[in-house]
C-alpha cells in the first residue's frame, strides 16, 4: 500500500519533522481537502482510496500528539494544548441535560462560622450512554463565611482525561468502536454528526491519545501477572501494515498475543489475553516477551518460537505443544480441493480426538489425562502409524503428503497434550483472541506509527480479557475510566476485568 501525497512521501507520517506535529498535521490537512475536492472529477474511484489512507494517516498523528500531550506535566501540557488547539464551542444546545450537584460544606472549615451561597460554577462534558449522547452538568455549589468572608468550594470532579470535556462513557464507546467494532475516527465523527453532534477527528484523536495515557498503567499489570504467574500459555502473532516513516508506503509490524485461559480444565486463574506490537517478527520478539514465563507454550510451528525452547534460554527451555487445529486445517484444505478418500478419513480419526475432548471440558487435569492416556491417546497412536503408512503410497509431492508430513514432524509436541491435561488440543484460544486485529485490518489499512500499533496493543488487551471475563468492553472501560483518575495506585489491581467483575455487585449495591 502506497500513498503518493508529496507530503507523506517527504516527511513521513511516522516520525514528526523538524518543524512540529502540529504543522505536518495542517499541512496534510490541506491536501486531504484538495484531494477531496479534486474527489468530483472523473479520477474520484483512483482517489478514494488515497483519501482513506490520509484520513487514516492525519488521525494517528493526532493520536500520538494527544498521548504525549497527556503523559507531560499538568501546566505544561495545558499550556501547549491551549497553543496548539482552537478555542471550544458549546456543547450541542438541543441535548438533554444531567445535572449532578456536588453540595458545599455546612460551616466554614477555617473558622466554623455560617455560610451563606454566593454562586456556582459550572461544567459541562459531553457523555455518551448507549444510543444517544448527554450534557452532565457539574454543579458546584459556592459558599462565603459570614465570619471570616473566606469562599468555600467542592472540588472539581476528577475528569477521566485531564482538561477533557468528554465524559468516561463517551471516552470508552470511541476506544471500543475503533478496536472491537473497527470503525476508524472519521467514521465514527461522520456517525456522530447525524445525531447532531459535530465533532472534529482532531477532537476525537485527542480524546483517543489521552484515554490510552490513562489506561496505560492497567495495560502493563496483566502482562506481568499473566507471563510470570501462569503455567500453560498460548501465544500467536499476526501481521499488521505500518506506515514507514519517509517512504510513503507500509511494511509488515506484528502483533503478538500470550492467553491464559484455564477454564476448560477448571483453572483457578482468570482468562486473560495480552497482546504486543513490535516492528518485525524476528525470534528475539517473543524472546523478550516471555523472559519471566517458564512453563508450557501452546504455539505452531513458528520457526521464531524455537528459541524458547532451546537450552540455552535464560531461565531454561519452555516445553512445546503443538497445535492439532493446524494439522486439521492442512488437510482440510486438501480434501476441500480434491475430496481425496484419504484425506476424509484423516480428519475423521482427528475429529474423533476432538470428539472425546469435548466430554472432558471443565473437568480437572488429573481426570483429563487419565481420561486421555486411556481413549484418546491410542487413537493418536493408531493415526500416526496410518500417516506413516500413507506416505509410502503418496507421490511424495502430493499436498496431502506434505500435510501428514508436517504432522509426523511436531508429532512429540502433538502428543504432548495426551499426558497433561492442562494442556489444550489447539491454539484456538490464541487466534481467537487476534480475530478482532484481523478483521479491523480491513478497515485501518495501516497503523499509522509504531507507536499506533502499541496503542492497538493496549486497547486490544483490555477488550480481549475483558470479553474473555464474560464482560461487556464498553462498559468495564466507562467504570475504569469514571474511577481511574483519583484510585490509588497501589489498589490498581482492583480495576484489572477478573477483579472488577468481583466487585460490581456491591458497588451496584452501593
Amino acid at each position: 500500500m502506497e500513498y503518493r501525497g508529496s507530503s507523506v512521501r517527504a516527511h513521513g507520517c511516522g516520525e514528526p519533522p523538524r518543524y512540529g506535529l502540529s504543522c505536518l498535521i495542517e499541512k496534510l490537512r490541506g491536501e486531504l481537502a484538495r484531494l477531496k475536492r479534486a474527489g468530483f472529477g472523473t479520477a474520484s474511484e483512483r482517489l478514494g482510496g488515497r483519501v482513506e489512507q490520509l484520513e487514516l494517516a492525519i488521525e494517528t498523528l493526532e493520536v500520538d500528539e494527544a498521548e504525549r500531550l497527556a503523559a507531560m506535566p499538568a501546566v505544561a501540557g495545558a499550556v501547549e494544548a491551549a497553543r496548539i488547539r482552537p478555542a471550544r464551542r458549546p456543547l450541542p444546545g438541543h441535548l438533554r441535560r444531567e445535572s449532578i450537584v456536588h453540595p458545599g460544606p455546612c460551616a466554614c472549615p477555617a473558622c466554623g462560622g455560617a455560610l451563606r451561597r454566593i454562586g456556582e460554577d459550572v461544567t459541562e462534558s459531553l457523555d455518551y450512554v448507549p444510543g444517544r449522547f448527554k450534557v452532565v452538568r457539574h454543579v458546584r455549589e459556592a459558599f462565603a463565611c459570614r465570619a471570616c468572608e473566606q469562599v468555600v468550594q467542592t472540588p472539581a470532579p476528577h475528569h477521566a482525561i485531564a482538561r477533557g470535556r468528554a465524559g468516561p462513557g463517551l471516552l470508552a464507546h470511541i476506544a471500543v468502536a475503533k478496536f472491537d467494532d473497527h470503525l476508524p475516527l472519521y467514521r465514527q465523527a461522520e456517525i456522530y454528526a447525524r445525531d447532531g453532534v459535530d465533532l472534529a477527528t482532531s477532537t476525537l484523536s485527542g480524546w483517543l491519545g489521552a484515554t490510552a495515557a490513562a489506561v496505560m498503567p492497567l495495560v502493563d499489570l496483566p502482562r506481568r501477572e499473566v507471563i510470570a504467574g501462569s503455567d500453560v500459555l498460548h501465544g500467536d502473532d499476526t501481521p499488521v501494515p505500518v506506515l514507514a516513516p519517509g517512504t510513503g508506503k507500509t511494511r509488515t509490524g506484528r502483533l503478538w498475543t500470550y492467553v491464559r485461559d484455564e477454564r476448560p480444565h477448571g483453572g483457578a486463574r482468570p482468562p486473560a489475553a495480552v497482546i504486543f506490537a513490535s516492528p518485525d517478527r524476528r525470534g528475539e520478539r517473543p524472546l523478550a516477551h516471555l523472559a519471566r514465563f517458564s512453563g508450557v507454550l501452546v504455539a505452531d510451528g513458528y520457526a521464531g518460537f524455537n528459541g524458547l525452547y532451546a537450552g540455552t534460554r535464560p531461565g531454561g527451555a519452555l516445553t512445546e505443544a503443538a497445535c492439532w487445529a493446524h494439522v486439521r486445517r492442512k488437510i482440510f484444505d486438501v480434501h476441500a480441493a480434491t475430496g481425496s478418500a484419504l484425506a476424509a478419513e484423516a480428519l475423521a480419526r482427528i475429529g474423533a480426538l476432538y470428539g472425546i475432548e469435548r466430554e472432558l471440558h471443565g473437568k480437572p487435569p488429573d481426570a483429563r489425562t487419565r481420561e486421555r492416556q486411556a481413549r484418546a491417546k491410542p487413537l493418536a497412536a493408531a493415526l500416526k502409524v496410518w500417516a506413516q503408512l500413507c506416505l509410502t503410497q503418496l507421490p511424495g509431492r502430493s499436498e496431502l503428503a506434505k500435510a501428514l508430513r508436517y504432522m509426523l514432524a511436531r508429532w512429540p509436541a502433538l502428543a504432548r497434550a495426551f499426558d497433561d491435561g492442562r494442556i489444550a488440543l489447539d491454539n484456538n484460544a490464541a487466534e481467537r483472541a487476534l480475530r478482532g486485529v484481523a478483521v479491523g485490518r480491513k478497515n485501518y489499512l495501516f497503523a499509522g506509527s509504531d507507536l499506533g500499533a502499541e496503542r492497538a496493543a493496549a486497547f486490544y488487551s483490555l477488550i480481549e480479557t475483558a470479553k474473555l471475563n464474560r464482560l461487556d468492553p464498553e462498559a468495564y472501560l466507562r467504570d475504569v475510566l469514571t474511577c481511574i483518575a483519583d484510585h490509588p495506585v497501589k489498589r490498581l489491581t482492583d480495576l484489572l476485568p477478573w477483579n472488577w467483575t468481583q466487585a460490581q455487585p456491591a458497588a451496584h449495591a452501593a
